[in-house]
């Protein structure tokens, strides 16, 4: 039995690449589309935001000479090559997808519209929403907290490499703390590293939870659907 009737999957690019340094490893995209199968088969609705760090790192653009809004712009492209990588992978497995991009693009997804959105998860389908924003200087954890809003998902979760949130970076610090709930008054003043501040404040203002937990423990996934504390809860 499901904790949660709708869910928001932020999943990043980097994610993807496996144990490789660029791309997208196919082990990682079947055991990803795995995992969301797993949630939809709990009756779940369910949409899935994409980052594009393992294809272009727009932050880095302006080393390469690259205008910042241009960067940005390339970046959410890759987004929508992501999102295409795993519609595949997820259509492969059998589960109806749709892949929505904030950039229009027919040919291969279908523009962002709330209302449509939503009813394609009514029926069932997994939303991969891509390109981001539409917009430069945003990045796909604001995404991530405006789309989850918009659809009105009752939580957000976040896959990372780490278990959880710490009070340093524990792949640094042997003694670093993991913290199981926060509040995001807490998350503030501590100066903990979440999502950005401007997805960060949007969940706070919407009062949208965010679980971050470690998406490559293959358990952890359907633990938290069904309702285990895992990871760290913010709310």
């Amino acid at each position: 039995m499901s904790k949660y009737k709708r869910i928001l999957l932020k999943l990043s690019g980097e994610a993807l690449m496996g144990e490789q340094k660029y791309g997208i490893e196919p082990s990682m995209l079947k055991y990803y589309a795995q995992q969301i199968k797993m949630a939809v088969s709990h009756k779940i609705e369910f949409g899935v935001v994409i980052g594009c760090w393992n294809i272009f790192r727009g932050m880095d653009g302006e080393g390469s000479g690259i205008e910042r809004a241009q960067g940005d712009y390339m970046g959410m492209l890759a987004t929508c090559i992501n999102g295409m990588a795993l519609q595949s992978a997820l259509e492969t497995l059998g589960v109806y997808t749709r892949l929505i991009s904030a950039i229009e693009m027919r040919q291969i997804a279908e523009p962002y519209i709330r209302r449509r959105a939503i009813r394609h998860l009514e029926k069932g389908r997994v939303l991969i929403f891509s390109a981001g924003t539409g917009n430069p200087y945003f990045t796909t954890d604001s995404a991530a907290a405006l789309r989850a809003s918009e659809i009105n998902a009752e939580v957000i979760l976040k896959a990372t490499r780490v278990d959880g949130i710490y009070d340093k970076d524990p792949l640094k610090h042997k003694d670093a703390v993991r913290f199981d709930q926060l509040s995001f008054t807490e998350v503030i003043s501590r100066g903990l590293q979440v999502m950005d501040m401007t997805a960060f404040t949007m969940c706070k203002e919407n009062q949208m939870p965010i679980i971050v937990f470690d998406v490559n423990q293959e358990s952890n996934f359907e633990r938290i659907i069904k309702g285990e504390r895992i990871g760290t809860l913010v709310s």
